[in-house]
């Protein structure tokens, strides 16, 4: 499977399955096969390349490139990607309630909200919700605001609610919009657990990128464990009797400044082994297609690559880690492994 990764998926052959509700993913580049390796940035969208699974297994082969699978640096960009703008935090400032920071915003950003007086109040370096605002208040207050700053400066509103919080486990304030998430530098948390997906080309975010089988987002009051459950019902039609297997092996984290967006994910990561005759098939239209690839395999594309979705690498890597396909005589080990931590795991 595909939580982290699912052990299962090294014992078969290649498969594809496209999904029936879908288009099947495309049937040619529209770059050559050269650039989708050597291109850089961690935003790749279908606009800018796309690929085939024939391309995907091609790079995945050991014979593709003459490199060093001891050779971590290409798992380095990976985590490097999802850990940009460190030098730029100087232009945000605190997001605070009740006296607890729960979020970063930048101070370009923060001059669309000076006129909504009645939600947010700007003092020295931080911004708070208004006094006169109840918890009950808070998240209708901030949503009105996203929806009138539309999705112009907030693209991608998807009417899904994360919980603001300081620290995980820690007191809901407010509930907030995820698309506006990364531009309060709300702190999200995730699970993610590796059949390959390849996502929809609908998708508004890394369309035609490759995935986990499952992941998603953390909702306001649903527990790991059953949005585990949730996640692989409705992306992969995995019924609960096998979900409800999938074991917690720990977390990885980043922070990614770009602009006006300020990240700070967190990802619980999941290890399912499947049973060999279960064929995943995407329930939401969110994915295009799955195939099963050997570990392998699918290290060396994340290591040539930046096919993968940006934060998925970190996860793979992770798996790497945890069952030894990295090991401890390859130069850059230890700072890699800490690499995976970037972020606040708060």
């Amino acid at each position: 499977m595909a939580f982290v990764h699912s052990s299962s998926f090294t014992s078969s052959p290649f498969r594809a399955f496209s999904n029936p509700k879908t288009p099947s993913f495309l049937s040619r580049s529209t770059f050559p096969f050269h650039n989708l390796l050597t291109r850089c940035g961690s935003s790749l969208t279908a606009s800018d390349v796309s690929f085939t699974w024939d391309e995907v297994v091609r790079i995945s082969q050991p014979e593709a490139l003459p490199d060093d699978p001891s050779d971590l640096r290409g798992y380095s960009d990976r985590i490097k990607a999802c850990n940009r703008g460190v030098e730029m935090q100087s232009e945000f400032r605190s997001f605070v309630i009740e006296d607890q920071i729960v979020g970063y915003i930048h101070n370009g950003f923060a001059e669309n909200l000076r006129s909504y007086s009645g939600v947010f109040t700007f003092l020295p370096g931080k911004v708070t919700l208004h006094s006169s605002l109840s918890s009950a208040d808070r998240t209708r207050a901030v949503g009105d605001v996203i929806k009138s700053l539309g999705e112009e400066l907030i693209p991608g509103i998807r009417n899904e609610l994360y919980p603001v919080t300081s620290a995980f486990g820690a007191p809901v304030y407010f509930s907030l919009e995820r698309a506006a998430a990364p531009y309060f530098g709300i702190k999200k948390d995730g699970k993610k657990f590796l059949w390959v997906a390849k996502r929809s080309q609908q998708k508004p975010t890394y369309p035609g990128m490759l995935d986990h089988l499952v992941a998603g987002g953390l909702p306001h009051g649903v527990a790991c464990g059953d949005n585990v459950v949730k996640e692989c019902e409705e992306e992969a039609g995995i019924p609960s009797s096998i979900s409800r297997g999938a074991v917690p092996v720990g977390a990885v984290s980043y922070m990614d400044i770009n602009g006006y967006s300020y990240k700070r994910d967190v990802l619980f990561c999941y290890d399912l082994k499947l049973p060999e005759s279960s064929m995943p098939e995407n329930q939401d239209g969110e994915v295009e297609s799955f195939k099963l690839i050997p570990v392998t395999h699918v290290a060396n594309i994340i290591r040539r690559t930046q096919f993968f979705k940006p934060n998925c690498s970190l996860v793979i890597i992770d798996f790497l880690f945890r069952h030894g396909y990295v090991s401890p005589e390859c130069f850059g080990y230890l700072d890699l492994l800490q690499s995976l931590r970037s972020g606040s795991c708060s």
